[in-house]
Order: structure tokens, then sequence, then C-alpha cells
């Protein structure tokens, strides 16, 4: 998605008439000073100037790919803000499955089908589970507003939400601490470590917070098998 918001940007000062007007608009579009963009760039503001101003030729591939790059990095940094008005399907990049569960899973059998930990031991499996999301946890983070945190709750916030892609745990559980509404289960996929603090947020929650070994696409076969009943 964001090689697709790329190319159509380059392709724009590429074929403008007028390409120094053409990065200007893109610059201001993305609420950059002509040094922060330079500074990126790993060039002199002067040269972004000049071009602006029509003061150099049009710029060459290389030049146009790096400021390009510029552009989305800097962007991603403050949460993709440009890029998901552009490209609204990013919001969704993050969700690499999700479905639901009609009858509804015994939580103590979906940590058991998962082979799963659970690290909130003052927090016994009680409730049932009616459908599943994973998540990639850093694209969370850089691409989903607050209004947009809904979307990964599918029909029923009695759910696991499955993050993916997680080296600590604490900034999930610190999205679920803040956000009104709390799934039933919380499961980080082959973490490097989980820090005490995701713990304790999830003692506060009341929710299991488990932890699993499984590949992704493990994950996915096992909720399916859940589905239809095996």
């Amino acid at each position: 998605m964001a090689d697709e918001f790329k190319e159509k940007i380059a392709g724009e000062i590429a074929l403008s008439a007028e390409p120094g007007k053409t990065i200007r608009k893109w610059r201001e579009e993305f609420k950059l000073s002509q040094h922060r963009l330079a500074d990126a760039m790993g060039i002199s503001h002067s040269v972004i100037s000049d071009y602006e101003a029509g003061r150099r030729k049009s710029p060459g591939v290389n030049v146009v790919r790096k400021m390009v790059d510029a552009f989305v990095k800097l962007d991603a940094e403050n949460g993709s803000q440009v890029m998901s008005r552009y490209m609204p399907s990013l919001k969704l990049e993050c969700i690499i499955a999700m479905d639901e569960f009609a009858e509804g899973i015994d939580e103590k059998r979906f940590i058991e089908s998962i082979s799963g930990k659970n690290l909130n031991t003052e927090r016994m499996p009680a409730k049932r589970i009616y459908g599943y999301t994973i998540v990639d946890s850093v694209k969370a983070i850089l691409s989903l507003s607050s209004e947009d945190y809904l979307k990964i709750y599918g029909w029923s916030i009695e759910r696991a939400l499955i993050f993916t892609n997680v080296h600590f745990g604490r900034s999930p559980m610190v999205a679920i601490r803040a956000h009104p509404l709390t799934p039933a289960m919380v499961v980080y996929q082959q973490p490097e470590q989980t820090d005490p603090l995701a713990v304790k947020l999830a003692k506060l929650e009341g929710i299991p917070l488990v932890t699993t070994k499984l590949t992704v696409e493990d994950i996915v076969g096992k909720m399916n098998e859940l589905k239809e009943g095996k």
C-alpha cells in the first residue's frame, strides 16, 4: 500500500509540466518545511528551494525516489495521517485476519488450541470467545486512529485480539487500557519477551494475557478448526 502511494506521488512529480510546484504542493501537504525535508533526504535545504523555485532542472529518478521515501517515512512517524487520507484502505492493513465464532468458544479451549500460556494468573479463563482478530501491532500503531480502532473488534468485543510483531507487549496493552472497549482476551504471538507492565495492565482489565509460539499461519489454521467445531 505504501509503495502504491509512493508511485502516485513520484508519477505526479515526474509528469508535471512544473515539477517544482508539484514538489512544493506535496511538501506542504505533508506539512514539512524545506529544512525538515532536506534533512530527511540528507541534502542541503537550498537544493529543495532551488527545485521548487525552478532554479534547478527537473529532479532525476533517484532524487524523486529519495524525496518520496522521505515524505512517507516522516508521515509514518506522525501516524501516517496524509497517507491514510489518500489511501483509506491502509487503515485495514494492520488486520491480518479476523472471523467470528457463531457458538462461542470456551476461553480455556481457545488457549489450549494455540498452545498458549496465560500470564495473568489472577484471571482464570471463564468467558466464551465469539471472534478473533490478528493484528500487526506495529502497523496498528502507525495507521489506526482512535476512531478506526473500533474496526478490529468486528461484530463482538467478546473476542481475542491476537497481536503479532510484538517486542515487549507494552504498547498493545496501553492502547487497550486507554480505550473504552476491552476485548475478552489478548494474545501475543511469539513476543521477544513480555513487559511486566503489560501483565499488570491485563490484571487491571481483568482479562487473560496469553502468549503463543505458533506461527500466524498455524494460528489461522487453529481458528478455522475451532470455527468448524473440530
